[in-house]
Formats: structure tokens, C-alpha cells, sequence
């Protein structure tokens, strides 16, 4: 019997979709990015509406980005924030984004993490996590996203993890409600 591999990709279109050499230097630019690639993967049908970007804090340089690949890939932990974990740390040659002399990495995602993601938040490294549209506004659509309750946030914030809620709130809606008026499979209810 041979067995199975997996290999995690990104849409073609992501490549054109991100200036990576820009420095996105504030929370809006970093969470339009994150926006726009969930937009772009309802658009495209490439998959769920959330995009995630990995930044190095300082000089806001784009590490990886990743969009939702659930569908697409088949298999259901790959969450744009899991792919975006997955992506940065292929790229940079580490399992912790605080490793060595890594400079400090945020998370920008355009929707809040699942339990799932909020789990893998903790051991990725990133210091800080800035979150778009809300879970519940996930839910609304009838996204499961897990046992997230406010002490999961306190116990990531008494680890040194900063997290920011509702930037950009009503852009990220915006994408939840296209993929709802696109009928997007909602895979995990």
C-alpha cells in the first residue's frame, strides 16, 4: 500500500494578489490585504471567505499569506490562518515564528480564529493577532467555529499574544455575506 501525502498549495492567483514588497505598515493596510484575499477566493472559487496574512511586526514586510483551502484540498484544517502558519514557517525554515532572531510576526486575519486556529495560534509564535469580522458573524453564516469563549482569548493574552478585535469589521462582513449570497458551501455545520 502506498501511502497518502499531503501537500498544501496556494491558488496560483495569490502570487499576483499580494505586493510582497511593500511594507504594509498599519492595521487597516495589513487587514485590507487579509480582506481582499477572502474576497478573491470566494470570486475565483477557490474556496471559503477568510484570508490570513503572517507580517513582521517592525518593518510590516508580508512573510506568507493564506486563504481558506478546506474544499479546495480536502481537508479540514486548512483554515487560511492554518495555511498561513504553514506557509510562513516553510518559508522561513522554523516551526515557531519566535525562534532565534526572528523578528516579532503578527497574525492578521479577516475573520476571528476557530478554536482550531486559536489553538495553533499559540504555538506558531506570532506576538500579536489582529482579527477582522467577528465569530459570530461567521456563525450567522452557520460556520461552526468551536469552543472559543472569552477565557480563550485571556489565556492566549496572559501568554504575551495581543489580540485586536473589529478591524475593518464591516469589510470583512462584506465577504461573508458575498460568499452567503454566492451560496458557498458552508463545509463544517
Amino acid at each position: 500500500m502506498q501511502l497518502p501525502q499531503v501537500s498544501v498549495t496556494l491558488p496560483d492567483w495569490v502570487a499576483d494578489a499580494v505586493d510582497w514588497d511593500r511594507a504594509y505598515a498599519t492595521d487597516e493596510e495589513r487587514m485590507r490585504l487579509a480582506i481582499h484575499l477572502s474576497r478573491e477566493n470566494v470570486v475565483r472559487g477557490t474556496g471559503g471567505p477568510f484570508g490570513a496574512v503572517i507580517v513582521e511586526a517592525e518593518s510590516g514586510r508580508v512573510v506568507a499569506v493564506g486563504v481558506n483551502s478546506v474544499v479546495r484540498l480536502n481537508n479540514c484544517t486548512l483554515h487560511g490562518e492554518m495555511v498561513a502558519f504553514m506557509m510562513a514557517q516553510a518559508r522561513l525554515s522554523c516551526f515557531s515564528l519566535s525562534s532565534g532572531s526572528l523578528p516579532r510576526h503578527e497574525l492578521v486575519t479577516s475573520c476571528e480564529p476557530c478554536a482550531m486556529c486559536l489553538g495553533a495560534t499559540l504555538w506558531s509564535g506570532v506576538r500579536r493577532v489582529v482579527c477582522g469580522a467577528h465569530r459570530d458573524d461567521a456563525r450567522r453564516l452557520d460556520f461552526e467555529e468551536g469552543p472559543v469563549f472569552p477565557e480563550s482569548h485571556e489565556y492566549l493574552e496572559a501568554r504575551g499574544i495581543e489580540i485586536v478585535e473589529g478591524v475593518l469589521r464591516a469589510e470583512a462582513n462584506e465577504v461573508l455575506e458575498l460568499y452567503r449570497n454566492s451560496k458557498g458551501l458552508i463545509y463544517n455545520g
